[in-house]
């Protein structure tokens, strides 16, 4: 055989044994989870009405058939999975139980204290909290105006102290401590855990609004979205702070917030209605697709 044709089958060769192997390390380097926790609010338990799931948590939570934590477990394939999610959750309900019992038609028990499903063989864990310790959804709610632009009166002007400052981003800051207080206790738990901090999706447009579709003026709905990336980066410096992963879902769903139109946005106005999927939904929180990109970056954070 001519030596040149020997050198370069041989050196096809070589290669063709090498891709295996690089394929096989590339598959190694993969993280392979075995336990994992998802941990709070109703944006990490989707909360919904008609597709709700109580095989992890009582009905009254409200979490969704379709979730990003049920999402996540399902692609990586874990032997253990808990989600202990639920709507109307706050740090607090990380270490006490929450009455869940109250909520109409939905009457159903106490979820237990939400760091109950950690041990000390967990060994990944998402949390998305915070929202309802600094009262987002009642200042929402207490946004929508009946009447607009001129005769409604902003709703932030209620959160405007005489010296100047923000009442809603001062309870953001006062936050900090119990996120901090949430990852420490995590890690205290489960002390092998890769933990995920998981921020909230772009629910506001960050300089417009839509009113009348959702009533909410203009300028309250740009103060709400300037406090909502207030707090996304106050979880995003905590999580850092505290050795923790940061999931940044708001900046991929900029654009399907509440005004966008059905099919496009991510997250329901005040009409209770959802085309994702059809039928009734849980005002100003996340629809299935909500769900479906907050898994999928999760799940690209974790590198699958």
């Amino acid at each position: 055989m001519n030596p040149r044709l020997l050198l370069h089958t041989l050196a096809a060769a070589l290669l063709t044994l090498a891709l295996p192997a690089t394929a096989t390390a590339t598959a190694a380097e993969r993280p392979h989870f075995h336990e994992y926790v998802a941990l709070g609010d109703s944006w990490s338990a989707d909360v919904t009405v008609l597709g709700i799931d109580s095989t992890y948590a009582p009905s009254g939570c409200a979490q969704s058939s379709w979730n990003y934590p049920k999402q996540v477990a399902a692609r990586l394939h874990v032997e253990t999975f808990r989600d202990a999610t639920c709507g109307g959750a706050t740090t607090a309900e990380m270490t006490a139980p929450q009455n869940v019992g109250r909520v109409p038609l939905l009457a159903q028990g106490v979820n237990p204290a939400q760091f109950d499903r950690l041990t000390p063989t967990t060994d990944l864990v998402t949390v998305g909290i915070g929202g309802n310790d600094i009262g987002l959804a009642t200042a929402v709610m207490g946004c929508v105006n009946p009447l607009p632009a001129p005769l409604g009166t902003p709703c932030r002007d209620r959160f405007a102290r005489a010296d100047g400052t923000d009442v809603m981003s001062r309870r953001i800051a006062d936050t900090r401590s119990r996120i901090a207080g949430v990852l420490a206790g995590i890690r205290h738990r489960s002390p092998h855990a890769t933990v995920l901090v998981v921020d909230y999706l772009a629910g506001v447009a960050a300089d417009h609004g839509c009113y009348p579709l959702v009533p909410i003026l203009d300028e309250d709905m740009t103060w709400f979205g300037a406090r909502l990336r207030e707090l996304n980066g106050m979880l995003a410096s905590t999580a850092a702070e505290n050795g923790a992963s940061f999931v940044d879902t708001y900046d991929g769903s900029r654009g399907h917030d509440v005004c966008a139109p059905a099919g496009t946005r991510w997250v329901e106005g005040l009409v209770p209605l959802s085309t994702d999927p059809p039928g009734l939904a849980v005002p100003f929180h996340p629809n299935r697709l909500g769900a479906d990109h907050q898994a999928s970056t999760v799940l690209s954070v974790l590198g699958s």
